[in-house]
């Protein structure tokens, strides 16, 4: 008998507990998008993940700071083109982040001869 009372507080108080928690995890939620905590967590995470420096995206390509723009394309396809058939896509994925990290900043360059 007091077994069977022993059981039925611990499960009773597991619920309570957990029913508490859940509460306050929604809460801190709450919080915290109201805050735009979170936004920014999620967008800093995201920009981290992406971002890569135009010397590393030069040094992955194999090209120079005075390489043309079809150059870096053109190594850019070869290298895409490796590392889908007999490569990884991690490399793969590394050679793309390259180009576009690139692809800015020659927009960049354009955009700043155009201005001045």
């Amino acid at each position: 008998m007091a077994a069977k009372i022993l059981a039925n507080v611990i499960v009773l108080g597991s619920a309570v507990l957990g029913r508490a928690f859940v509460q306050a995890y929604r809460q801190a939620l709450s919080n915290a998008s109201k805050s735009g905590v979170a936004r920014e967590a999620v967008q800093n995470i995201r920009r981290a993940s992406k971002a890569m420096a135009e010397p590393e995206a030069r040094q992955v390509l194999g090209v120079t700071e005075h390489a043309s723009w079809e150059e870096i394309s053109q190594r850019y396809d070869s290298l895409f083109k490796q590392n889908a058939t007999n490569g990884s896509f991690y490399l793969q994925s590394k050679v793309h982040r390259a180009k576009e990290c690139l692809e800015g900043a020659y927009a960049k360059k354009a955009q700043g001869t155009m201005d001045g």
